[in-house]
C-alpha cells in the first residue's frame, strides 16, 4: 500500500498540469516551461542531488552495472528500431525512450519505501548515471529527429546540466559540503524542478487525442521497457556476485516507467513530444499494475 501511495502522490502533480492546460488553454506556453525546466531548474536539482552525500568508490559498482545494462539494451535496440521504423523521429523514440527511466522523481522515493534508507546512496548514484544517459544518449537521439549527427553532438554540449554535473562531482570529490542555507536553496530549486517536470507532463497529456496514438510504437516502447530490459537485467544480475538487496535496487531502477525528461527533450528538439508523452503515460499506467507485484519480484534475487 505504501508503494501505491508513493506513486499516486507523484500522479497528483501530473493531474495539476492537465487541469491547468484544460482551464487556461493557449495561455500556458509549453515551450517556455520546457526551457525554464531544462536550462535553469534542473541545474538546482543536479547540484542538490550530487552534493547530498559523499560519493564512496565502494558504491560505484551498482551504478556502473546500471550503465552497462543500458548500453547493452541500446546496442540491441539500435538495429531493431532501424528495421521496424522508417520514420526518423519514430526510430529515435523507439531507440532511446525506454532507456530513460524515472529514477529520480519516482525511483528514489519508491526505493526508499521498499528498501529503507540504506538504499539512498545507491539510488542517488544510479540517478546520477541516468542524468548522464539523458543528456548524452538521450539528447543525441532526440536531436537526430531533425538534426545531423554533428549537430546532435553539439546539442549535447550546449545543455548546461552536463557541465553542472561535472562541477558538482568535482566539488563532492574534494569534500565540499554546502552550508545549511545553500543546501536549502538548492533543495527549493530541486523540488521545483521535479514538480515542474510532472506538471509539464500533465500539460502535454491534455493535448493527446486517441487517434494520434501510434499503437505500433507504443507496443514496442512498452515491450522494451517491461520485457526486453528486465530480461537483460535478470541475465546480467545472475552473472555477478552482489548483495541481493542491491540487485533488487538495480532491478527496480531499470523497470521504473519512462521519465518526463523524455518529454522535455522531445519538446526541446521537436521530436514528436505528444507521441513521447503517450509513451510516458502508457508505461506509467502499466507500472501502476506492476507495482502490486514489486515486493514479490524483488524477493526473487
Amino acid at each position: 500500500m505504501q508503494t501505491l501511495f508513493s506513486i499516486l502522490g507523484i500522479y497528483l502533480f501530473i493531474a495539476v498540469g492537465f487541469v491547468a492546460k484544460w482551464v487556461f488553454k493557449e495561455k500556458i506556453d509549453d515551450r517556455t516551461i520546457t526551457l525554464l525546466s531544462v536550462y535553469f531548474l534542473q541545474i538546482f536539482l543536479t547540484f542538490w542531488g550530487l552534493l547530498k552525500r559523499p560519493i564512496d568508490t565502494e558504491l560505484l559498482f551498482a551504478p556502473a552495472l546500471y550503465l552497462g545494462i543500458c548500453l547493452v539494451a541500446l546496442l540491441l535496440m539500435i538495429p531493431l528500431a532501424r528495421m521496424l521504423f522508417a520514420d526518423t523521429k519514430e526510430r529515435s523514440i523507439a531507440t532511446v525512450a525506454a532507456l530513460i527511466g524515472n529514477t529520480g522523481n519516482l525511483g528514489i522515493p519508491l526505493g526508499i519505501a521498499l528498501f529503507g534508507e540504506m538504499s539512498v546512496p545507491y539510488l542517488t548514484l544510479i540517478n546520477l548515471v541516468n542524468v548522464f544517459v539523458v543528456y548524452t544518449i538521450g539528447v543525441f537521439y532526440y536531436s537526430r529527429g531533425e538534426f545531423s549527427v554533428r549537430d546532435s553532438l553539439i546539442n549535447i554540449l550546449k545543455l548546461p546540466v552536463l557541465w553542472v554535473a561535472m562541477v558538482a562531482i568535482a566539488l563532492n570529490l574534494i569534500g565540499y559540503t554546502p552550508s545549511p542555507a545553500i543546501d536549502k536553496t538548492l533543495m527549493m530549486g530541486a523540488y521545483a524542478s521535479m514538480t515542474i517536470q510532472l506538471i509539464l507532463f500533465g500539460i502535454y497529456l491534455y493535448g493527446i487525442k486517441l487517434r494520434e496514438i501510434n499503437l505500433r510504437l507504443s507496443a514496442w516502447v512498452n515491450g522494451a521497457k517491461f520485457v526486453l530490459i528486465p530480461v537483460i537485467t535478470w541475465v546480467v544480475l545472475g552473472m555477478v556476485e552482489m548483495d541481493a538487496t542491491v540487485k533488487g535496487i538495480l532491478f527496480l531502477e531499470l523497470i521504473v516507467p519512462l521519465a518526463v525528461a523524455n518529454v522535455n527533450l522531445a519538446s526541446l528538439y521537436n521530436c514528436s513530444p505528444r507521441t513521447v508523452t503517450v509513451e510516458v503515460f502508457t508505461t506509467s499506467t502499466l507500472f501502476l499494475g506492476i507495482a502490486f507485484f514489486l515486493p514479490t519480484l524483488l524477493r526473487m534475487f
